[in-house]
């Protein structure tokens, strides 16, 4: 569903197709203003939101709050550490099949899904942790004290 698009939203739309990688606003602002394309970020954040709307892009949002943006290709997963902010692709779909029925059970065009793990990657659980219901345990230890720590 192309629409008539506003030259922000083109410059956009082309530096993320060039982008192997999701990128932030900021990172938009900062890569068009290297390449002489300065636009402004509100203006950015303006044409990121009309394309997301169009279908064509897709938002994923950090444990930070940060959002990174990346056309639409295929739907990602991640496995995201909530100790270092590690994320780790997953390159399988487990919820394709349930995606599918979505569409044709509702008459729903689904552009993308997103599907992400938070938990503690190996390198930030402590040494002792050796099996699941531990590591649980610790992601839950880490919840409880992320909270505490913002009163």
């Amino acid at each position: 569903m192309k629409s008539d698009r506003t030259r922000s939203q083109e410059r956009i739309l082309q530096l993320l197709k060039q982008c192997e990688r999701a990128i932030s606003a900021q990172d938009i602002y900062v890569e068009l203003r290297t390449r002489d394309r300065a636009v402004g970020l509100a203006t950015i954040y303006r044409a990121l939101e009309s394309l997301k709307l169009e279908g064509v892009i897709q938002c994923r949002t950090l444990p930070t709050g940060e959002s990174l943006y990346s056309c639409v290709q295929a739907d990602r997963h991640h496995l995201t550490c909530l100790q270092c902010g590690q994320s780790i692709a997953i390159d399988e779909c487990p919820v394709e099949q349930l995606e599918q029925r979505l569409e044709s059970l509702h008459q729903f065009k689904i552009y993308y899904h997103t599907l992400e793990f938070f938990g503690v990657c190996l390198t930030c659980a402590p040494k002792d942790v050796d099996n699941i219901d531990d590591r649980a345990q610790v992601a839950k230890l880490h919840h409880y004290h992320s909270h505490d720590r913002s009163n």
